[in-house]
């Protein structure tokens, strides 16, 4: 076949000319039309329009923060299905309403506002200093430059950022919490109530239900669809990934310390030095008396300390100009090269330990530095990384080798499709079972297994898949991961008969039943106690309150604290369902003491928060009632789908 082809080159270019052309008419086309196309847009604020790539773009981003934080916990299927991407939609529409509002109301903040914000960031705040206390230039390019921002963006975007907070809290702010209905909350809140329970077991009724044949097939065909069994699937399937194949590879010591030379400068630190200094400030455009004047100060300043070395803190701390360090005594720490401007490290590195410097003038005034330590560069030996780099480069091959056979993988999957046996035998692959395989991902499978991916399921239960059992195409279910699958045997969903499932159905007949019983006698016990039976049979007094339950139902704490206790005792009644009955005797009502002034406030500023909270609420969903928005389709699917998934339901329909 290869000889054919450099035989008839020009043949074949033809060839290809033939079949690569009208591709490139029909779908180059057709893309440049889609990227034109309004279709895909999924909402509109005023006239902004929100796309499906906009939501892929915030999954994408939301999926990406995820996983950094979590690592092998993170789950990427809680960012797909359509509860995923509506969250989204929903975000993005109040993002475009509040950018709307503080725009129309030209909200902004000051530079000092910024600036302080800026500083108070902690990523920043930990960043180098220069001497006179400001952050390092360079390091500050750097952490920016890793986010992929520049320090004018940064800008625009944390100062858009604190005006749409500040719309927030101008809003939040104007909640009111009146003493009034402050106190009356509280008291409701706190108030405490004794009552005595007395719960009718539905379990004691149970012999009394007539549990014959024709009771039992007539309750199961009421309720059949409690025994449906849905779809399911024995599958099998083959995994290609990068962390198996590293548990194939086996390091060498060559290629271990071959690596461990290329990558030596991440196990070394440079030299690190400590210096205290004094400033005495003369900018470099400050008057020439003025500078003259500072170094004066400064040479007598310098005259002092060497006469009297141990006197260099307090002196730094009275004369000190810099306020970043004056406090500390001069201390700037442990620092390495480029921390510094040039002048101050040239100093600071050509001195001996405990050594004090000459004036050393830079644009910032005359600095006096004194060495107080030294940390020589050091380099990690191979033997203290030998385990992390033997896992690194392990990783490092398993990924090369995963790369070179992802393509032969699923190319062998698809050209042989009646099976995975060729695959798993090339690949040195174990051909794996899954039995109770439903079309969404089931609990029981557990979310690590690789055939529980929604994407792998939408492939299993195509209707190809489900006629031929042929192999799925090999998809990526995680980086470095690919699955293949094919449908062993397909169950269709069904209702079990009634002679299999005839134990459950009286079981559940019986407890419906019973229940159904014990609510009749609780019923007619709650109507005599009401007018004026004995109270019999109920138990200790518990205290209940909206704090604390006393170990009681939900559903009968909820009754007993509605109940009217203008009178006492009250009674109440309530349907436990499969529990049975309760009946609940309030006797008591009290108030506990008030809190003290402190718990007091610190409850009042809860409330009115909470207060604030409802309010901002209230107002996002006026902006947006107003705003004119518009969803234009649901955003169920990624931006690549939507016109396809259009297109097949057009075939089908």
């Amino acid at each position: 076949m290869l000889d054919f082809v450099r035989n008839n080159r020009r043949l074949m270019l033809l060839l290809l000319l033939v079949l690569v052309f009208p591709s490139f008419v029909f779908f180059g086309v057709e893309s440049y039309s889609r990227f034109m196309d309004s279709s895909q847009d999924v909402a509109k604020v005023g006239d902004r329009t929100i796309t499906a790539q906009d939501v892929d773009n915030v999954l994408r981003e939301q999926s990406e923060r995820m996983r950094q934080m979590l690592g092998n916990a993170y789950d990427p299927r809680q960012f797909e299905g359509p509860e995923a991407r509506q969250a989204v939609v929903d975000q993005l529409v109040l993002q475009r309403v509040i950018a709307n509002e503080v725009e129309r109301q030209h909200l902004t903040v000051s530079n000092e506002r910024l600036y302080e914000t800026i500083n108070g960031i902690p990523a920043i705040a930990q960043l180098p200093r220069k001497a006179d206390g400001s952050v390092d230039d360079k390091a500050y390019l750097e952490l920016l430059a890793a986010q992929g921002m520049t320090p004018e963006q940064f800008d625009a975007r944390l100062r858009y950022d604190l005006a749409q907070q500040q719309l927030g809290q101008s809003v939040g702010a104007t909640a009111i919490m009146p003493k009034s209905l402050l106190d009356r909350l509280i008291a409701v809140r706190d108030q405490q109530r004794q009552v005595q329970p007395l719960v009718i077991n539905a379990a004691a009724f149970a012999a009394k239900v007539n549990a014959d044949e024709a009771a039992l097939k007539g309750w199961y065909e009421q309720h059949k669809q409690r025994f449906a069994v849905p779809e399911q699937a024995r599958v099998e399937y083959v995994v290609l990934s990068a962390d198996a194949l590293a548990a194939g590879i086996t390091v060498t010591p060559e290629q271990l310390k071959s690596y461990y030379d290329s990558n030596a400068s991440r196990f070394g630190t440079e030299e690190q030095r400590r210096a205290s200094h004094i400033l005495i400030s003369a900018p470099k455009d400050a008057p020439k008396a003025e500078r003259d004047a500072a170094r004066q100060k400064a040479e007598g300043l310098l005259q002092a300390v060497r006469q009297q070395p141990d006197t260099f803190a307090d002196v730094a701390r009275k004369q000190s100009q810099d306020p970043g360090s004056a406090q500390q005594g001069g201390d700037l720490g442990f620092m390495g090269r480029g921390a510094l401007v040039k002048p101050f490290e040239d100093a600071m590195f050509s001195l001996k330990d405990g050594q004090i410097s000459d004036l050393v003038e830079t644009d910032y005034g005359f600095h006096i530095i004194k060495l107080t330590g030294i940390q020589p560069a050091q380099t990690r030996p191979l033997e203290a990384v030998r385990g992390e780099l033997e896992k690194e480069l392990r990783h490092q091959l398993a990924v090369k080798q995963f790369n070179e056979q992802a393509d032969a993988f699923g190319n062998l999957v698809y050209e042989q499709a009646d099976s995975l046996k060729p695959a798993a035998e090339r690949f040195k692959l174990t051909v794996q079972t899954a039995d109770n395989v439903t079309r969404t991902p089931n609990p029981a499978l557990g979310a690590a297994n690789p055939v529980n991916n929604e994407k792998v399921l939408a492939a299993l239960f195509s209707d190809d898949s489900l006629r031929n059992k042929r192999n799925t195409e090999a998809i990526q279910v995680a980086p470095e991961t690919l699955v293949a699958a094919r449908m062993v045997e397909h169950r269709p969903a069904s209702v079990q008969p009634f002679e299999a499932v005839r134990e459950q159905v009286r079981t559940a007949y019986v407890a419906e039943q019973a229940a159904q019983l014990a609510q009749k006698d609780g019923e007619a016990r709650l109507k005599a106690l009401r007018e004026g039976g004995a109270a019999e049979g109920f138990g200790a007094e518990v205290t209940v309150s909206r704090r604390a339950a006393g170990n009681l139902p939900p559903k009968a704490v909820e009754a007993i604290l509605r109940a009217d206790a203008a009178k006492l005792p009250a009674v109440v009644g309530v349907d436990l369902g499969a529990q049975g009955y309760g009946i609940y005797r309030i006797t008591k009502v009290t108030q506990p003491p008030a809190a003290n002034p402190a718990e007091r406030q610190a409850e009042a500023g809860q409330l009115a928060q909470l207060a604030g909270q409802a309010e901002l609420e209230a107002f996002y969903q006026s902006l947006k009632a107003r705003s004119e928005v518009e969803m234009l389709k649901p955003a169920a699917q990624p931006a690549g789908d939507a016109q396809e998934g259009g297109e097949t339901q057009g075939q089908a329909g």
